[in-house]
């Protein structure tokens, strides 16, 4: 299964940024985590399909409403999932 990686730039930290993502990604049935970054960045890290993944890549660009998105960049992961059963947030309370 394909897995990606994507960081988000912009304003994504403090505006619902992870909970908007878990969500997105239950409903498309992506395995993974988002977290945030030390730097102000957001990191996903999902497994899917190809067209799971791109309708992911959709939803992070478009963010929540009080986000505002600078960039989306995407690579391929080795990132082991296999702990993963659904998609969460790391770093939340």
């Amino acid at each position: 299964m394909p897995t990606r990686q994507y960081i988000i730039r912009g304003r994504v930290q403090g505006v619902g940024f992870r909970w908007f993502v878990e969500h997105e990604a239950r409903q498309i049935g992506v395995i993974g985590t988002v977290r945030n970054l030390d730097d102000g960045t957001v990191e996903t890290i999902a497994a899917g399909n190809e067209a799971q993944l791109a309708s992911l890549r959709q939803k992070l660009q478009q963010g929540p409403r009080a986000a505002r998105i600078d960039s989306v960049e995407e690579r391929d992961s080795n990132y082991d999932l296999s702990k993963f059963k659904d998609f969460s947030i790391e770093g939340a309370w």
